[in-house]
C-alpha cells in the first residue's frame, strides 16, 4: 500500500511539473526563473532589454510537425513567387543585406505559454517589394522546410510591418526557433509564426488554410485581448 501511495504522489508531481512548463508557470529560482528556464538561455543571449525581462529563445518544448530542422545554409535559398512580376531566389546573405529592424514582441502559443523576445530581421514588406506583388495578390502563404504552411492577409503584414527575423535576443536564430528565418507574426497565435521559411508565395486565395488551419484551428489566429 505504501508503494502504491508513493507511486501516486510521484505521478501527480510529474503532472504538476508538466503543467508548469506548458502553461508558462515556473518554479522560481533566485531570480524568479526556474532552473529549467535558466538552462534554455544561450551563453551570449541578451536577457534584459530596456527594463524588460526577455524570455529564452528556445521554448519549453518543440511542437513542430516533423521535429527541429537543421538547414544547410550553403544550399539554402528563399523563394519569393506566385503572383509577382519577378520570381526570386534569395540566398541567406541576400536577405541579411536588406535594411534590418529590431522589435520587442511577445509570441503567444496556443498551448497557453508565451515568450517575449527581442527580434531582429528584415521587413517582409521589403522582401515582397523586391518581387513586386501583383495587384490581385491579397494573401501571403509561407512554406517551410519541413512541409509546414500557413498564411496571412498581405495587408495585415504590411500594416504591422511584420518581420522576417534571423536573430533573437542578440544571437543568430537557433535551429529550434526556425533558423534561418522565422515570421514574427505580431498579435497572431504561434502557429502563424512560420519557422524554417523556404518560400514566400503571393496568392489571391484569401481562404487558404495551412497545416493547423486544416485541422480546425482558426485561420485569423488573433491573440485574445486578455493575453496581450
Amino acid at each position: 500500500m505504501k508503494k502504491i501511495k508513493l507511486l501516486v504522489i510521484m505521478i501527480l508531481s510529474l503532472v504538476l511539473l508538466s503543467a508548469c512548463s506548458i502553461f508558462g508557470f515556473v518554479l522560481p529560482g533566485n531570480d524568479g526563473n526556474s532552473s529549467a528556464t535558466q538552462d534554455r538561455y544561450a551563453a551570449t543571449e541578451i536577457r534584459d532589454y530596456k527594463g524588460v525581462r526577455l524570455d529564452p529563445s528556445v521554448g519549453p518544448r518543440d511542437n513542430s510537425i516533423k521535429g527541429i530542422q537543421n538547414v544547410d545554409i550553403g544550399t539554402y535559398s528563399l523563394k519569393v513567387d506566385g503572383l509577382v512580376d519577378k520570381s526570386l531566389s534569395l540566398s541567406y546573405d541576400d536577405v541579411l543585406a536588406l535594411t534590418s529592424y529590431e522589435k520587442l514582441i511577445t509570441l503567444h502559443c496556443v498551448e497557453g505559454w508565451d515568450a517575449t523576445v527581442l527580434w531582429k530581421g528584415v521587413l517582409l514588406k521589403d522582401v515582397i517589394e523586391l518581387a513586386a506583388a501583383k495587384n490581385t495578390a491579397n494573401t501571403v502563404i509561407f512554406h517551410c522546410v519541413d512541409g509546414y504552411t500557413t498564411s496571412m492577409p498581405l495587408q495585415t503584414i504590411l500594416d504591422k510591418d511584420m518581420l522576417l527575423a534571423y536573430s533573437s535576443n542578440g544571437i543568430t536564430l537557433p535551429p529550434s526557433l526556425g533558423f534561418p528565418f522565422i515570421v514574427v507574426a505580431e498579435d497572431k497565435l504561434g502557429y502563424k509564426w512560420a519557422r524554417w521559411v523556404s518560400e514566400i508565395e503571393l496568392s489571391d486565395n484569401a481562404y487558404y488554410q495551412g497545416y493547423w488551419e486544416m485541422n480546425g484551428y482558426d485561420n485569423t489566429a488573433d491573440v485574445p485581448n486578455s493575453r496581450k
